[in-house]
């Protein structure tokens, strides 16, 4: 299978073997395996930070990303290694895009459908740390390393590191009995496979505090998540990748990112996959009952790196931009956000203290369960269903939330510097 793996990158991506092998020729420093979850941009911004915060604790660390679009486009802009066989990785975002429609993603499913994709992905990843002598892997919800190797021992070489922000599927009462059925079981056996190989992970850390835990179980029978995650994991506190006090005043960055005092930008964004596009449209469709809700009205979309804003309504009063890679400082610049659920861009608008409203995607359980109780922790943001989003109502909300008084809890600001503290102490 291995020589299947390695014929085929060879083919289509003229990686020779003997290329890779050179690339990854063993030297004198402390070699780390950086592997970040694709779905979005969000685990790529926070594992930039923890790889920078660990040169910092670790002078002689060499860090190589295997990684795939969109991660890799951050990971080239900050001057990253990328792996080469990281072009023979298929695409897990172009998958989650398929499953998805109308804002709406049965997330469990689609993983589910996604074992093709991940067995081929862990087989690219095994050939890369077979040939690269690592001392360390760092799995980022990187989902078929974790499993493949636990169910594989033998093939672990090195230290393994594996990080979430998450822990536990739940299910969603609308997608049926069957699929909760398949959520407990699917949970039982996660349970079941760290408690045989409990030693397969060196470190296991959880991107944030146990407050930010649902207080659910697994499932019936099964343990309480938060006590279960505070038994297996260590926690880093939350890892937004930048420290809102550096950015300045927010007079002094706006100045600096060309936006008037006398005009309130509001800015709508979906991250780094394709899969908010409807929400996108929909935010577009109320541009004109928005600007007559929210006077001297400046309306920016981005769209992200696999959104073509070619593709949505071209209306007067809305500026469209395409990938922007220091998107969290438009966002800590503007008046107010329209975003996805996703906890990455809502946790950068937390820590920026910035009114946001946020709408989970249908169906999608990490973002209608893990995030939503983190961000009402955080007293952070309005959230909203996506079938209310009349152009009335949304505008109605936009010009409720633009001036409404801040209450967020303060964001840690020294999660990467505590995960790099974790990770040195395995090399």
């Amino acid at each position: 299978m291995n020589h299947a793996i390695r014929a085929f990158a060879d083919r289509v991506f003229g990686i020779r073997r003997d290329e890779a092998t050179a690339w990854t020729a063993p030297g004198p420093e402390s070699r780390v395996l950086y592997i970040s979850s694709p779905i979005g941009l969000g685990h790529a911004r926070r594992d930039l930070a923890i790889a920078r915060a660990l040169r910092t604790q670790h002078p002689d660390v060499r860090i190589d990303w295997l990684a795939q679009d969109p991660v890799t486009r951050v990971l080239e802009g900050a001057g990253e290694r990328l792996h080469p066989a990281s072009a023979a990785l298929g695409s897990e975002s172009a998958h989650i895009e398929r499953r998805s429609e109308d804002h709406r993603l049965a997330v469990f499913s689609a993983m589910q459908e996604m074992g093709p994709i991940l067995l081929h992905n862990f087989l690219v990843f095994e050939e890369v740390a077979a040939a690269g002598d690592y001392d360390l892997v760092v799995a980022d919800e990187a989902w078929e390393v974790d499993y493949f190797l636990f169910e594989n021992p033998r093939l672990k070489r090195g230290a393994l590191a594996w990080m979430t922000d998450f822990v536990g599927t739940m299910p969603i009462e609308s997608r049926g009995a069957r699929e909760a059925q398949a959520v407990v079981d699917d949970n039982r056996a996660m349970l079941e496979r760290v408690e045989r190989n409990g030693r397969l992970r060196d470190a296991a850390v959880f991107v944030g505090a146990t407050d930010d835990i649902v207080p659910y179980t697994f499932g019936p029978g099964l343990p309480k998540i938060r006590e279960w995650t505070e038994q297996h994991f260590d926690f880093s506190g939350y890892i937004t990748g930048f420290d809102p006090a550096a950015l300045g005043s927010k007079a002094e960055l706006r100045e600096r990112l060309g936006y008037r005092d006398d005009e309130r930008v509001v800015i709508a964004a979906v991250g780094g996959s394709g899969v908010g596009v409807a929400l996108l449209r929909r935010v577009v469709e109320a541009a004109d009952a928005v600007a007559r809700a929210i006077p001297q009205l400046r309306m920016i979309v981005v769209t992200g790196p696999r959104i073509d804003p070619a593709s949505l309504p071209q209306v007067p009063g809305v500026e469209y931009r395409a990938f922007v890679p220091d998107l969290h400082e438009h966002l800590a610049a503007c008046d107010l956000a329209i975003v996805q659920g996703g906890l990455t861009t809502t946790m950068e608008l937390t820590a920026a203290k910035v009114p946001f409203i946020y709408v989970p995607l249908r169906d999608h359980f990490e973002q209608r369960f893990h995030v939503r109780a983190r961000l009402e922790r955080y007293r952070a943001g309005r959230c909203m269903e996506y079938e209310d989003l009349s152009p009335d109502v949304l505008a109605s909300a936009m010009a409720e939330e633009i001036d409404r008084p801040i209450a967020y809890l303060d964001v840690e600001t020294d999660g990467a510097a505590r995960a790099a503290a974790l990770l040195d102490c395995l090399l």
